[in-house]
């Protein structure tokens, strides 16, 4: 088993303090268990309920005294002449006291005399200074696809022999599923997968994205990373053809190639309202993987360093999550020059850059923005991610196209209206704008059908930002035309 081997050469390395971060308790005690009896180690565990006690074989150290207090039990360990492992199990809200400290120390300093190795286990820890050179970490490893396959299988099985019928589940859901359940551990993947066929009996296209949300808040980010359940399909983008040629070419490469050819992620720019968000949510819903929106105004914390282990922890369980896209929207907001902010999104900044370069998991960035020129050059140039798209106004035919989909999501037969008289009237409109043309068209109808008249109604009493903000659309189209790739 690779985590007894792993242990087990951290224990070589001699050191007198190990520290392992789980939610699995009961893993762990079992792994350290079989490592203690393949070493002829003794094995004692300390809980604040139960004080120490013996697992395995060796001396109860539990047997004359009360070590239910930490300061009692450290204090057994240290008058201990012989070594052995030492599991103490949530010291963590102890570690701040001098006597537990100073406890943990003396039993540190009597390693090379007595062999003594104190494990620290809990859900996290941070150790005070003074232990952290004596100390190593230990992870366990995660589980790989093979074993959660085994486990959706078993879990199956169970319900099978509980309820006297097979589990329904076809091939490509279940290799979907067992890939969206890779960054859990053995335990929480099992609680979901239990969750989703005790549900129904089956293992349906509907459990993909419960499971993924489940997931997210079972890794305690969700807030920061949000979890969409609405993606779209390209047939719902109007225009953007380059742009939908251009993922349609990666999209393989994205799923299947090695490092030095997955593409990375692309920045889409343009007037607001134009379809940027959409077109994000596009390409998880059309490339069949979960999208994840890391949210800059959640991630901004007003202490110290807290925004980017945020940001870090953020794309380490989008790594977890592969594959996956992230859509960063409107990314100027946190990464935008800003001389007031103590240097805060220069360091956020540092570490996007340096995960983008560095990350090897199938994450595709979709990044969006309205104000292009508030972004530091470093992100925007080539090799951060691999395309920047501009996103212009809809021409006459895709104006079309929007007005024709906002009217049948609406129930309504777009063939009845004159959609090419309305396009001609909305020129400078955005995709946001002409949807909201029907919506108010509809409002205005008291409940009677929509015509093209009042259409053009709504389309005439509109004044589009192309109008209004006309001067900075025109520079910002001039400036796209040299520096970036047009998404229509």
């Amino acid at each position: 088993m690779q985590d007894i081997r792993d242990l087990g050469l951290m224990l070589d390395r001699q050191l007198p303090l190990l520290v392992i971060e789980t939610y699995e308790e009961s893993r762990t005690l079992e792994i350290l268990t079989r490592l203690a009896i393949q070493r002829g180690l003794g094995l004692q565990q300390w809980t604040l309920t139960d004080g120490l006690r013996r697992l395995g074989f060796g001396e109860d150290l539990s047997a004359n005294d009360d070590t239910h207090e930490p300061d009692a039990a450290l204090a057994a360990i240290k008058s201990r002449e012989q070594g052995g492992l030492f599991v103490l199990c949530d010291l963590h809200p102890y570690l701040h006291e001098a006597k537990v400290v100073r406890l943990l120390k003396d039993i540190a300093l009597q390693h090379k005399r007595f062999g003594k190795t104190l494990v620290l286990l809990s859900h996290q820890l941070k150790l005070p200074d003074e232990l952290k050179r004596m100390a190593a970490y230990f992870s366990l490893h995660l589980p790989d696809e093979e074993q959660l396959l085994a486990l959706v299988r078993e879990e199956a099985r169970l319900y099978a022999k509980q309820h006297g019928r097979k589990v329904k589940a076809d091939h490509d859901i279940l290799h979907r599923l067992v890939a969206n359940l890779r960054g859990l551990t053995l335990s929480d993947a099992r609680h979901l997968i239990r969750g989703a066929i005790v549900d129904d009996g089956a293992l349906s296209e509907e459990d993909v994205p419960a499971i993924n949300k489940a997931k997210l808040e079972l890794m305690d980010m969700d807030g920061v990373l949000q979890y969409e359940f609405d993606t779209a399909r390209f047939a719902e983008v109007a225009g953007l053809n380059q742009l939908k040629q251009w993922l349609e070419q990666r999209h393989k490469a994205f799923l299947e190639a090695d490092d030095a050819l997955r593409p990375k992620g692309m920045m889409l720019f343009g007037i607001q309202g134009g379809g940027k968000s959409l077109a994000a949510k596009a390409v998880a819903g059309s490339w069949g993987v979960p999208l994840l929106r890391l949210d800059f105004g959640t991630l901004f914390n007003k202490f110290i360093g807290e925004t980017e282990r945020q940001l870090r922890e953020s794309l380490q369980l989008a790594e977890a999550m592969s594959p996956s896209v992230v859509w960063i929207d409107e990314i100027e907001k946190g990464l935008g020059q800003d001389a007031t902010d103590g240097g805060v999104s220069q360091r956020v900044l540092g570490t996007l850059l340096t995960w983008l370069a560095e990350h090897k998991a199938r994450v595709f960035v979709v990044a969006t923005a309205n104000n292009i020129h508030a972004l530091p050059p470093e992100l925007v140039r080539k090799g951060r991610l691999d395309e920047l798209f501009f996103v212009d106004l809809p021409d006459a035919e895709v104006r079309q196209k929007i007005l024709a989909i906002h009217l049948q999501k609406r129930g309504l037969d777009s063939s009845l209206f004159d959609l090419a008289a309305v396009s001609a009237m909305s020129e400078g409109f955005s995709g946001a704008e002409l949807e909201q043309a029907v919506v108010s068209a509809w409002h205005a109808s008291d409940g009677e059908r929509i015509s093209t008249d009042s259409l053009m109604r709504e389309i005439m009493r509109t004044r589009p930002l192309s109008v209004t903000m006309a001067e900075p659309l025109q520079r910002l189209r001039q400036w796209a035309q040299e520096r970036a790739v047009m998404a229509s």
